[in-house]
């Protein structure tokens, strides 16, 4: 089955753009990747209303992509904080390959706002595209696609 010849229905590129595909959902994992972690804060740097924020955390939370955890200050009312679940954090490189085409593309003359460095060396981190069999990092002429289990044929 060609790509042309299957269907999209069930496309996990789709379903996955349907959960964080939306500017302000990549903004708040960018922060939160960062370590911010209360609503207050994210509102704050991202300069985002209080609506807009609100409702891309309630599409986060029940996805399993953030969790929260209460906490109180004294004298205030029980809050929560929302930290990356395992299932947030796979998503650290991709957060990489946007950054990096992004250094590459639009960042200043001067270069990219941020670093993100290996702690170990003080390198730069990279996101790759590799073979899991070993055969190292890979070009897209080097790759190809098949149908896979749950593909259908496009009607």
């Amino acid at each position: 089955m060609t790509w042309l010849e299957t269907s999209t229905e069930n496309c996990t590129v789709q379903r996955t753009l349907d959960l964080i595909g939306e500017k302000w959902s990549m903004l708040v994992l960018r922060d939160a990747m960062n370590g911010v972690r209360r609503f207050d804060d994210f509102r704050r740097h991202m300069g985002l209303s209080e609506a807009v924020l609100a409702h891309r955390l309630r599409k986060l939370v029940p996805a399993g992509i953030l969790r929260t955890v209460p906490y109180r200050e004294p004298g205030s009312r029980t809050r929560h904080e929302y930290r990356l679940t395992r299932k947030g954090w796979d998503l650290w490189p991709v957060m990489i390959a946007l950054k990096q085409w992004g250094d590459r593309y639009t960042a200043d003359p001067e270069g990219a706002p941020l670093d993100v460095l290996h702690r170990d060396c003080g390198e730069p981190a990279e996101a790759v595209v590799v073979c899991s069999g070993g055969h190292g990092a890979l070009t897209p002429r080097e790759a190809y696609t098949r149908a896979g289990a749950s593909a259908h044929a496009a009607r």
